[in-house]
């Protein structure tokens, strides 16, 4: 067994990947590390630098995937990649394709990679700092994946010049107007930086968001599928979203309004001759 570790670069990969193929090593004798577990079957033995005699062909498609399902973060994260990469350059290419038990696997994480660029997009908040250098806006996320280094570019032309910063518990982007920056490691001052900013507006937000929760349309199941609860500690309306859910469920769905709402009283107002006429 062929034990290797790419530091979950798939640049690295493709260059080990390449190396393997060359040498037709099947993909049940080769392993890559993750997170820092040894296969404990793996050989110590280092593999030769030299490339093998086996020249693989493969479409060009197929390293755009491979490089998109590379982001998702799993159990056999390029183990499955490899196994692709050598089924297709053998001539078989139903493993890239959805009706394959491999195949599906492969689209599976990519719908995950997809969908969690997409709760980057929906569910990061950025915050206006006080600082007169570095970022003018900060945030913190979360993802699941590897996604924030290409899904956090949609930014850039949605906060024009603007200098802003997203930090998470790996690696961090910084665009400083110019060019993002993309820190595999996110440096501990971006992540006390967006973690710990005060957002002067925030209380207007929660009372807004609070009058326009709509308990009659509320269905939880929906929404965490939208919204997954995994999130709420990271918004500032996280906080509340348990609390209305309870209010709705209590009663408030009955009412199909917020509380502060129902409570006003009417007004009667006079109609005049032209709409008596148009109501009768």
């Amino acid at each position: 067994m062929i034990n290797l570790d790419c530091d979950d670069l798939f640049e690295t990969w493709r260059q080990q990947a390449r190396w393997l193929l060359s040498h037709e090593v099947d993909p049940s004798r080769v392993s890559w590390a993750s997170e820092g577990v040894a296969d404990l079957f793996a050989s110590d033995n280092a593999p030769p630098d030299t490339q093998g005699p086996f020249q693989a062909r493969i479409p060009r498609a197929l390293l755009e995937t491979l490089e998109s399902a590379a982001r998702y973060r799993g159990d056999q994260r390029w183990s499955v990649l490899y196994e692709v990469l050598w089924r297709v350059s053998h001539g078989d290419r139903t493993a890239m394709m959805a009706g394959d038990k491999l195949g599906s696997e492969l689209q599976r994480r990519i719908k995950q990679v997809r969908r969690e660029a997409h709760h980057l997009h929906a569910f990061v908040r950025f915050v206006e700092t006080p600082l007169s250098e570095g970022p003018q806006y900060v945030a913190w996320h979360e993802p699941a994946h590897d996604i924030l280094h290409s899904a956090s570019e949609h930014f850039i032309g949605r906060m024009g010049r603007h200098r802003w910063l997203i930090a998470t518990p790996r690696d961090g982007v910084y665009y400083d107007g110019e060019q993002l920056i993309h820190q595999r490691l996110c440096p501990p001052e971006w992540q006390q930086l967006a973690k710990n900013v005060d957002d002067p507006h925030g209380q207007m937000w929660l009372t807004y968001y609070s009058h326009i929760f709509n308990p009659a349309r509320l269905n939880p199941k929906v929404m965490q599928g939208h919204l997954p609860a995994r999130f709420w500690k990271n918004l500032p309306e996280g906080a509340l979203i348990p609390g209305l859910i309870t209010q709705a469920r209590t009663g408030k769905q009955q009412d199909g309004q917020a509380s502060s709402i129902k409570g006003r009283g009417g007004k009667r107002i006079a109609l005049g001759e032209q709409e008596r006429n148009q109501s009768s």
